[in-house]
């Protein structure tokens, strides 16, 4: 996406923040190209394509003139305060309306929107705008007349200045070589004392081996979202604290910039990853915007995981929220940046195979990729069920511990490419619904007869001519008479036929269990000598009966 759009803007800022009253009459895929500010005594640009109007200083009902104007500029819309605007007049000119709360100060909006704005999706891969922001390290640390270093609020340096002649310390060059700042108590209490200040302060030395500082925390609408330090030798300029401030307002808004971009990326993987996991998008397209590479013909598996008994969860939107968080951080550090995504309570990560399970260049089948008959097969395919089992394991333990609220996750096939991608998430899906306290964790190999008693389960359950037969006969008996022979029936079944092995499952003497199956065949007319019809009959009690022998 090189544009942003105005969809993209309220998945970023909506709720809230930034409520649309009324959509434009291109829809919401309209471009939102800049953010201007109105002003009673200048005119409005001739041309602004995409643009946002802040109607700053017009009280709400009397915006429609904006409107208008808007509208004949190629404006995108109009941004009011409050929710009482002239929607009908933004209807009648197709320009969008939206508001942003009472309380907020346009500034702050405006800091906001352009932000989103100006952010673009990164490619796979990329992080903040580090060039952006070494370059303002650079600008301030000649502005200021020291060796300037950005943070974020956890005391990581994102950025630092490179400009000749100026006097650094160890402090500043341990620092950059692990762009993290040195923990000390002293340090946490400077750090204490600069996020407390409302505009730069003067920090002592640390030590014998370190110089002063100069700093100020960056901040937009009231939240802390990092720092800028700079070294002080002594020499700093006249007007240092007012030109570190101004750095810090320009750090501000790349930041927040940097934080928007992020978020709409994760928002577009998102929504690629769920047409991809319900089998509606085009695989080729997704696979370098998901991080995959280029090749949308590379392995994959896709991992499930659910909370346990998540309609008794307090929270359980929130708490599954978290898990997604938890579930990408943990993948994203195993493989780099990862696909994944929250479906219906269900957390989904894409998990790549490349090289792993039947993928070898060359295999048999001469295209490299996997052949279904192959898969599962192979020394790499049980290093590769290993490896993710292990990372699954892993996450399901520390959500547990992090969330306390039991976890359970299911891996699927692992698949040849993202055109199939559907078919792991339904492995997945199904490994999900055979889990219990006792297996928390399972790939679909390991539970693979009980996935296909629930696929056939599926299936026969939606055709009546499946669904018809003696199961259907012998569970209306027994709720008609009080008896028991579909238990009876499925133990028998499940011990080969064995009467004595029925007995001990049913735990009734040998005689009984011989009684109930003549009784069962005379009163029902169930063949048992049939092996068809006692197949049919297992398959039925089994899938549509959900029936069970007792020690199983």
């Amino acid at each position: 996406m090189d544009v942003c759009t105005l969809g993209d803007l309220l998945d970023a800022l909506g709720g809230s923040t930034v409520r649309l009253l009324t959509a434009p009459a291109g829809g919401l895929t309209v471009p939102v190209t800049e953010v201007l500010l109105y002003d009673a005594h200048t005119p409005l640009p001739r041309r602004a394509p995409g643009a946002l109007l802040l109607a700053v200083g017009v009280r709400a009902p009397e915006a429609g003139p904006l409107a208008g104007a808007a509208a004949d500029a190629g404006m995108t819309g109009v941004v009011i305060r409050g929710d009482d605007g002239p929607v009908a007049e933004a209807e009648a000119h197709g320009v969008a309306l939206l508001s942003v709360a009472d309380d907020m100060a346009w500034h702050q909006a405006h800091l906001l929107l352009a932000a989103v704005a100006g952010a673009r999706l990164a490619p796979a891969g990329s992080g903040a705008p580090a060039g952006d922001l070494f370059s303002l390290a650079d600008a301030v640390a000649a502005a200021v007349g020291g060796a300037t270093a950005i943070e974020d609020p956890r005391q990581r340096i994102l950025a630092y200045s490179t400009v000749s002649g100026q006097t650094v310390d160890e402090d500043r060059r341990q620092g950059i070589l692990g762009l993290q700042v040195p923990r000390s108590p002293e340090n946490t209490e400077q750090y204490r004392t600069l996020f407390a200040a409302d505009g730069p302060v003067h920090l002592p030395a640390l030590n014998a081996d370190s110089l002063p500082r100069l700093a100020v925390a960056v901040r937009a609408g009231g939240e802390t979202l990092g720092s800028l330090w700079v070294v002080d030798d002594g020499t700093l300029a006249p007007d240092a604290e007012e030109a570190l401030v101004r750095g810090a307002s320009t750090a501000a808004l790349l930041l927040l910039r940097a934080r928007v971009a992020q978020e709409l990326a994760r928002h577009q993987h998102g929504e690629l990853l769920r047409r991809l996991l319900d089998g509606t998008a085009d695989p080729a397209t997704p696979a370098h915007r998901l991080g995959l590479g280029p090749d949308p013909d590379s392995p994959v598996r896709v991992a499930a995981f659910v909370l346990e008994g998540a309609a008794t969860v307090p929270d359980s939107e929130q708490t599954a929220l978290r898990l997604l968080d938890l579930v990408r951080l943990q993948c994203e550090a195993r493989y780099g940046r990862r696909a994944c995504v929250l479906v219906d309570g269900v957390v989904y990560a894409l998990l790549p195979a490349g090289g792993e399970r039947g993928a070898k260049p060359g295999g048999p089948d001469g295209t490299g990729g996997v052949r279904a008959g192959e898969r599962g097969e192979g020394q790499g395919g049980g290093r590769a069920e290993g490896r993710h089992k292990r990372l699954v394991e892993d996450i399901v333990r520390q959500a547990g511990q992090a969330l306390r609220v039991p976890v359970r996750a299911g891996l699927g096939e692992v698949v040849p490419g993202l055109a199939e991608v559907a078919a792991s998430r339904d492995d997945a899906d199904l490994v999900l619904r055979v889990l219990g306290p006792g297996l928390p964790v399972a790939t679909v190999d390991e539970v693979r007869p009980r996935v296909t008693l629930l696929r056939l389960a599926d299936v026969m359950g939606e055709r009546r001519e499946l669904a018809a037969g003696a199961w259907g006969h012998v569970t209306a008996y027994d709720a008609a008479h009080g008896t028991d022979y579909a238990r009876t029936l499925i133990c028998w079944l499940d011990a080969g036929c064995d009467t004595a092995g029925a007995a001990r499952l049913l735990a009734v003497h040998p005689n009984t269990c011989r009684y109930r199956l003549r009784q069962a065949q005379q009163h029902l007319g169930i063949d048992l000598d049939d092996p068809d019809e006692r197949l049919v009959l297992w398959l039925q009690l089994r899938t549509l009966g959900g029936l069970r022998a007792s020690e199983q």
